[in-house]
């Protein structure tokens, strides 16, 4: 069974990692042999590198003793943002990475905050070109007591497809029942940091519904994610622990 799963990862491009600049690096390809690069940078702040375009998720430029230098990358083409928080919503790290061409993705919420943004909420979907779309899907918190940190149809997780490589971004959520209806995932972002996020038990149980076939815990702050890749290991689950503390 390792074998296979080995096999089908090599097949899909889904091997291998590498460091790049002062980030961590993970480089896959698409089935068509299109090269995806995502880097670590920090928390929940992701940066894709796709095709000759650029890709953020969530950028901030300071979350604890650790500063993101957004002015030394390249400008955005795209710009995905889940939700208002400060350690997802970062006008200014946004200011930073615009060009005229960037589009902004983003809430409802934060499309207010932000004055303008392409807007949109759970289930809404969006065809960026030919080998790009996105889906907005549900992120919220579903035990007693943290409901309010966030509220069901306010927030959102994203499905991007990248010439049909389809990358889970699930924002913050808890292991909702809408995650029963996400299929064919090739990577998941999955967050981990109670008590705003899921509990170590609540990731293993989305990730064995999802089943994505590389999984990267991410937004963990403290929890100790050490252990998921022995958990998930005979799920067929590639867990790879980075620096999104």
């Amino acid at each position: 069974m390792k074998k296979l799963t080995t096999l089908i990862l090599a097949l899909l491009g889904l091997t291998g990692a590498s460091c790049a600049s002062d980030y961590e690096m993970d480089t896959f390809h698409t089935k068509s042999g299109k090269e995806v690069r995502f880097h670590a940078l920090v928390h929940a702040s992701i940066r894709i590198q796709y095709n000759g375009l650029e890709i953020q998720v969530d950028p901030v430029r300071e979350l604890g003793n650790r500063t993101i230098d957004y002015t030394a990358m390249p400008k955005a083409d795209y710009i995905l943002i889940t939700h208002e928080h400060g350690d997802h919503f970062d006008k200014e790290a946004i200011k930073q990475l615009e060009d005229k061409g960037t589009m902004v993705i983003l809430n409802g919420r934060c499309s207010e905050m932000l004055g303008y943004g392409e807007k949109m909420k759970n289930y809404d979907q969006l065809h960026l070109s030919e080998d790009i779309s996105i889906e907005a899907v549900p992120a919220y918190n579903i035990t007693e007591g943290r409901t309010q940190f966030h509220p069901k149809g306010r927030d959102n997780g994203y499905i991007l497809t990248l010439d049909g490589l389809r990358i889970y971004i699930a924002g913050d959520t808890e292991d909702i029942p809408e995650m029963a209806e996400i299929k064919d995932i090739d990577i998941a972002f999955l967050p981990c940091n109670q008590p705003y996020t899921m509990t170590t038990e609540q990731l293993v149980r989305a990730a064995r519904t999802i089943r994505p076939r590389v999984l990267f815990p991410y937004h963990y702050g403290q929890t100790n994610v050490s252990g998921l890749p022995t958990e998930l290991k005979d799920d067929g689950v590639d867990v790879r622990i980075r620096h999104y503390e």
